[in-house]
């Protein structure tokens, strides 16, 4: 199954390190990160699991709920867990689902057989409050993700979602954003009484008042 952006993600049931969660109910209101390894006790998930640990209130600040997958069953991610406090400094503080029957991965179609037919590959879901999908990433095996970026691309989605702009090529929180081609020069003067700099018609920046 190839999920699209815009797409609902899809509902399930499986279990946990926090026990049986059924994925929307979970969810609630929140923002959601679901994000898969290939199995446990490899080196490059172990530091990854441990930056997102800490980066929780940075996902708290979102309201954003993170969750982890692997394929290996329940006491192989408590034992991986000992492991990840231990080398990274940070203890598992989210779910990681044991999805070792492979339900959750074929449902978000994690397996990708050219590369491993075993294992999921090192996917990420962004997911919104509507429970719909607005970020899909999938990393190789010897890259790290990185998530910062995450975490500046849901700073962009959520920004953008409540106001008529865009984000320029690297941009990061306070700096200023692209206001839509959609708005005429008058709605923009309504929307943005402090002025902006025009580039061209379709290139309009602005320094958000709140920023």
């Amino acid at each position: 199954m190839s999920l699209q952006l815009g797409q609902t993600a899809p509902d399930f049931e499986q279990q946990s390190t926090e026990g049986p969660i059924r994925f929307h109910e979970w969810l609630g209101s929140s923002w959601g990160v679901l994000f898969s390894h290939p199995k446990n006790f490899t080196p490059v998930c172990t530091t990854e699991l441990g930056e997102v640990a800490r980066l929780k209130p940075e996902w708290d600040r979102r309201g954003v709920k993170v969750i982890g997958l692997s394929v290996d069953p329940l006491d192989a991610h408590e034992r991986w867990g000992e492991d990840i406090a231990e080398t990274q400094n940070h203890a598992l503080n989210f779910p990681l689902l044991a999805d070792d029957d492979g339900k959750v991965a074929n449902l978000y179609g994690m397996i990708h057989p050219e590369a491993d037919p075993t294992v999921t590959v090192r996917a990420v879901y962004v997911i919104d409050n509507k429970r719909k999908i607005r970020l899909v990433l999938t990393y190789p095996p010897s890259a790290g993700r990185n998530f910062s970026e995450i975490l500046r691309v849901i700073d962009s989605l959520q920004l953008t979602d409540n106001e008529k702009v865009s984000t320029p090529v690297n941009w990061t929180p306070g700096e200023p954003v692209i206001i839509s081609p959609a708005l005429s020069t008058e709605q923009a003067r309504e929307r943005f009484p402090q002025g902006w700099t025009e580039l061209r018609p379709y290139l309009r920046l602005v320094q958000l008042a709140d920023a």
